[in-house]
């Protein structure tokens, strides 16, 4: 059954303060039409500029995820991305009036709510979810870093921390399908140690925080003088360490809230992939950096995929519309520089040619002794006779035309073709030919393989007898 696109059903605003910032800043969920995706937008920079919330837009992961686009950025995405993932969201445009989404209590939890109080309704398109197609791999050795996403009809998280800390230990969050984020995921907090606690301090870098919006583990022995400055520091009347060995500021939710958040962590970043995914997430010590390369590696599987969906496969013994002999007709190519055989597709817009690739071929001779591999260029010469048929059928005697070809661009050479090899070429008009001059995108294939592909310009000439 198909599921169809989300988003909410009218503007809900939150607001607070960043936590390494400290600057007040008002964020606005907004309803987005269908295919927009998750988005930022800094209302308080001249331009309004847009982020897209995507895995290639990540600048810094090193307190937090941070992105940049258009000349802006936008801090701590993390924790807003993981809410709308858990509220089974597509489309949301989220306004801010500062450089970092709120920290409110260093959960997810504020931001469902907020959402839930916007509501959601569907949309008429339907949801695109990328299917993980088999184990994806990816690993840190010196970090013992480790995370793989296996196929699975649903999506599932499991996370192992480790730190070596005495205090925490090692921890394990699970949950066996995303709808159970809201209530299990949503409001674990963000986490630091005591010692990362002071550095932070001394270099300036967590203004916006209060000591509500993290849970401050201590695994060392802190003496009374030091509990004191703390205390003063952040405005109490008193700090100690309490029997889970986290400062007594606040009480665990959970007995592995770590662990969890870090699974919040996962999910929100995983969501700069852009494609809703399917399978069973498992990962071991996580962080920003792993979580934004494993998101590069799976959206670069994506792309890889739906290159291959938009490349049709054709078959070289077809019916051709123009033979041998019938394309000698129409071009003034003649052996050995011929590089075309066969014609099996042709409309107004593209043209499909065929050309079998032998031992025979004279330029096998130098090109090389030994280890026979058709030039590049002569592969974009078999192209451009290809396109030359697509063109010249365009006039009613081709044979007193020819083809002229301007310019070739983004040439780029993927694969090897060798004797024995079928190279079929695609080349589709970019634009209907005004003037004469007619412009192509050119594919060469070798059976599923993309070995040569390029944008082509030519002009027709009306000029019987001259040589290209």
């Amino acid at each position: 059954m198909n599921v169809k696109q989300k988003t909410i059903k009218a503007d809900v605003e939150v607001s607070g303060s960043g936590l390494h910032t400290g600057q007040p800043v008002t964020m606005t969920f907004k309803p987005a039409p269908e295919n927009h995706g998750f988005k930022f937008k800094r209302v308080d920079i001249d331009g309004q500029p847009v982020i897209d919330a995507d895995v290639d837009n990540v600048i810094d992961t090193s307190r937090g995820t941070t992105l940049a686009q258009n000349g802006a950025s936008v801090n701590t995405v993390e924790h807003v991305l993981a809410a709308l993932v858990g509220m089974d969201l597509d489309n949301i445009l989220i306004e801010l009036d500062g450089p970092e989404t709120p920290i409110m209590d260093g959960s997810s939890i504020t931001f469902i709510e907020a959402i839930e109080r916007a509501g959601t309704k569907e949309q008429s398109v339907d949801r695109e979810y990328y299917s993980i197609p088999y184990n994806i791999h990816y690993s840190e050795p010196d970090r013992k870093v480790e995370m793989v996403a296996m196929p699975l009809d649903d999506y599932r998280f499991t996370c192992m921390i480790d730190y070596n800390s005495p205090v925490l230990g090692s921890q394990h969050a699970a949950i066996s399908t995303i709808s159970e984020f809201n209530k299990e995921i949503s409001s674990s907090r963000t986490f630091c140690f005591l010692h990362e606690l002071e550095a932070l301090l001394e270099n300036n870098l967590i203004k916006g925080g209060d000591l509500n919006n993290a849970i401050v583990v201590v695994d060392k022995e802190v003496s009374k003088d030091e509990l004191k400055h703390l205390a003063k520091i952040f405005n109490r009347d008193d700090i100690d360490v309490a029997k889970e060995g986290i400062l007594n500021n606040i009480e665990l939710r959970h007995q592995n809230e770590p662990a969890r958040h870090k699974l919040l962590d996962m999910i929100g970043d995983l969501a700069l992939v852009g494609v809703p995914l399917k399978g069973h997430i498992m990962a071991a010590r996580p962080g920003h950096a792993a979580n934004v390369a494993f998101a590069k590696k799976i959206k670069a599987q994506i792309k890889k995929e739906r290159s291959k969906k938009h490349v049709q496969i054709y078959n070289p013994n077809a019916t051709p519309v123009y033979d041998t002999v019938q394309i000698m007709n129409m071009l003034p190519h003649r052996p050995p520089f011929l590089l075309i055989d066969k014609i099996i597709e042709l409309t107004k817009t593209y043209v499909v040619g065929v050309k079998c690739v032998t031992i025979n071929e004279p330029f096998f001779v130098g090109h090389f002794p030994g280890a026979p591999i058709m030039p590049g260029v002569l592969q974009v010469e078999a192209m451009v006779q290809t396109g030359g048929i697509l063109v010249l059928n365009t006039v009613p005697d081709p044979e007193n035309y020819l083809t002229l070809f301007l310019k070739i661009e983004n040439a780029r050479f993927k694969d090897k073709v060798v004797p024995g090899d079928t190279l079929i070429f695609r080349c589709d008009l970019l634009a209907p030919i005004r003037r004469g001059i007619a412009q192509m995108k050119g594919v060469g294939m070798v059976g599923e393989r993309i070995v040569v592909e390029a944008e082509l310009m030519a002009q027709i000439v009306k000029v019987k007898g001259t040589e290209l």
